[in-house]
């Protein structure tokens, strides 16, 4: 785990894969690895009465989330726990009801252990070279297929986020729809402006996270 603020007892920990790490794919225009955390934006706007901490890992899936919850969460019994998982599980073509449960997991540990948990759903995603669009009915075979299978991601995303949406009303967990905020109104892709890949956020992206949880969980 990575302390990024002052070592102290953390009141918020950030947790997750690259999403929490804030990756960002080196670009023309910025041809260095960035790391833009929300945590860190998060941090500024809830000033230095709290501490935020970041503990993400690129490439984790939510296996390995469960597996260190105990250790890099539950044990530094913070007052939140952010989480937000599930993008590479579902690139590993694993099912949004076996990831689910493993999200559902982290949720009630965090509960039983007094920490209040934080839900995110899983943003969208983009691929950098879209099929040619048009109705589907003139659409070339081979562009049906791909906008078929883009589809199919989409939904798998949305089964996802839901079965996450649910569990929270359910159990009175504070979540935050990344996806809706992030996602192109009709076609349901990662919209350009909170992506430079079609997978991670930008910069933009980042920011709007940190602003959801403030506005939605931590102001006033």
């Amino acid at each position: 785990m990575e302390f990024r603020s002052k070592p102290k007892k953390p009141d918020i920990i950030c947790f997750g894969d690259s999403l929490t790490v804030g990756y960002q794919s080196p670009t023309a225009d910025n041809p260095e690895y960035r790391e833009t955390p929300y945590g860190d934006y998060l941090q500024y706007q809830l000033g230095q009465n709290h501490w935020v901490v970041i503990s993400g890992l690129n490439g984790e899936l939510t296996t390995g989330m469960v597996n260190r919850f105990r250790r890099d969460v539950l044990e530094h019994l913070p007052r939140y726990v952010i989480i937000l998982g599930g993008s590479n599980d579902l690139g590993w073509n694993r099912t949004p009801s076996d990831i689910f449960t493993n999200l559902a997991m982290m949720y009630d540990q965090a509960q039983a252990g007094g920490i209040t948990p934080i839900a995110v759903t899983v943003p969208s995603f983009r691929p950098l070279q879209l099929p040619d669009f048009s109705e589907a009915s003139e659409l070339p075979r081979s562009n049906r297929a791909e906008w078929q299978m883009i589809h199919s991601h989409i939904e798998r995303r949305l089964e996802l986020n839901g079965r996450i949406q649910e569990y929270c009303v359910s159990k009175k967990i504070p979540c935050v729809d990344l996806f809706s905020e992030t996602a192109e109104a009709d076609s349901k892709l990662l919209a350009l402006s909170y992506s430079n890949d079609g997978l991670h956020l930008s910069t933009a992206g980042y920011k709007l996270l940190a602003d959801l949880l403030w506005n939605n969980v931590f102001q006033g």
